[in-house]
């Protein structure tokens, strides 16, 4: 048992994935940083908030999961070089245009999503709240969001 009362492997298993998240949503921020900076054209005003918006939301969410695994007694990912060797979501240079910007954003979406529902299952079968709940949130905030990114884009 870890001190907070969850089984350890199954805490430590939990810590892995969220690390995994912890790598996609650095890189994912990143991405929505140079959106935000290299935006060009007729959206420009409109897409820079926007980017802004989501980068400043995943900026917050990479803090709590950092502290989520550190309440589950494992240990955060913190280097770059972690980060590029985990994450499922690929690095995006140069996006200038901002309707490529919101379609990557689209599927790095997707990317979380996807790993965060498997993280929903693990927390499930340990019986961690914390982390449902944690989680839970995301996915229907992500969800939201994608909704409104894809009409954005007219699909």
């Amino acid at each position: 048992m870890i001190k907070i009362g969850l089984n350890k492997e199954k805490a430590k298993k939990l810590s892995a994935k969220l690390n995994l998240l912890l790598a996609d949503y650095q890189i994912f921020y990143q991405n929505l940083r140079g959106f935000h900076w290299n935006l060009k054209g007729n959206d420009f005003f409109e897409l820079h908030l926007k980017f802004e918006e989501l980068y400043n939301d995943a900026q917050l969410k990479i803090d709590e999961i950092a502290e989520r695994i550190l309440t589950l007694e494992g240990s955060p990912l913190h280097t770059f070089e972690d980060y590029l060797k985990h994450s499922e979501i690929k690095v995006s240079r140069n996006v200038s245009n901002g309707k490529e910007g919101v379609q990557i954003a689209l599927g790095n979406f997707q990317t979380l999503l996807i790993l965060e529902r498997e993280i929903m299952e693990l927390s499930a079968d340990a019986g961690d709240e914390g982390t449902n709940t944690l989680i839970s949130d995301y996915i229907s905030q992500s969800e939201k969001t994608v909704w409104m990114l894809s009409s954005f884009l007219g699909k």
